[in-house]
């Protein structure tokens, strides 16, 4: 498989402080990367990164080898821990409303064949989340694994090639967590996505992902710690997709290869 984005030499400052150094990686189309590491190390910066959020102060980052502009594209997805769903607006329409946006940015509403044509995708959309007989609920009339399903009914209505995920299943409980693990192993399969969550979940990172990314700072000093950044110090890759009815397990689930042993090394690393 090609390289669908590729990280070179990537620090991140701001100001005397850096938070990533001498980040270089390449990630292949269609895989799943888990990136883990301590609080602190640049992970969701590094998404931020991708999304097109911030700029790296050094470096370059390619998307299908050509210049990332840091600026949000269509064709990068994010759902992130906290629901950013709007609540004065039904599951249908806040699930309408990323298209309504595209089609009709000044006015983000839709009328007759367009709007039609807008709802029946969005209802497809939620369909495949599982949300097909809530479309005129609230987020306040919703669970939290709910409102997550909607999160990322959001993210993929646009057909994006890349969907990024900052730590989306972490305030859900263990019960709800299976079932994310489920969803979004079909989804990422369906829809042939690329994927790149971060987690702190060791675990959730090793049955879900055929690679994982561990970032944290090679070199320290205790009387300038904040002049060194994060980098890649392990990249694991998985030797292959772990099976969608074990990747939702979340306890005893490992791709074949030896991955329990490196989980325990990077656990303890």
């Amino acid at each position: 498989m090609s390289a669908i984005l590729s990280l070179r030499g990537v620090w991140i400052e701001y100001g005397d402080k850096v938070v990533l150094e001498r980040v270089s990686i390449d990630i292949e189309q269609g895989s799943f990367v888990s990136i883990i590491g301590p609080s602190g190390a640049g992970k969701s910066s590094l998404l931020r990164l991708i999304l097109g959020q911030e700029a790296a102060t050094r470096g370059s980052i390619l998307l299908d080898g050509a210049p990332l502009t840091p600026e949000c594209g269509p064709d990068r997805g994010v759902v992130f821990q906290r629901y950013s769903v709007f609540p004065h607006l039904s599951v249908l329409r806040n699930t309408m409303f990323g298209l309504e946006c595209e089609q009709a940015p000044f006015l983000a509403r839709l009328f007759g064949t367009a709007r039609r044509q807008a709802e029946e995708e969005a209802t497809q959309m939620l369909t495949a989340v599982g949300l097909g007989d809530s479309l005129h609920l609230y987020p306040a009339q919703m669970s939290g694994g709910m409102q997550q399903r909607l999160a990322i009914a959001q993210a993929l209505i646009k057909r994006p090639r890349i969907l990024l995920l900052d730590e989306p299943f972490g305030a859900l409980d263990p019960g709800i967590r299976a079932d994310m693990h489920r969803l979004i192993t079909r989804l990422w399969r369906d829809y042939s996505l690329t994927i790149i969550m971060v987690t702190h979940d060791i675990r959730e990172a090793f049955s879900l992902g055929t690679r994982v990314l561990a970032l944290d700072k090679r070199r320290h000093d205790p009387h300038a710690p904040h002049r060194f950044g994060a980098t890649a110090v392990y990249d694991l890759p998985l030797k292959k997709p772990v099976p969608e009815d074990t990747a939702a397990d979340g306890n005893e689930a490992t791709a074949p290869g030896g991955e329990q042993d490196d989980e325990e090394k990077i656990g303890h690393g």
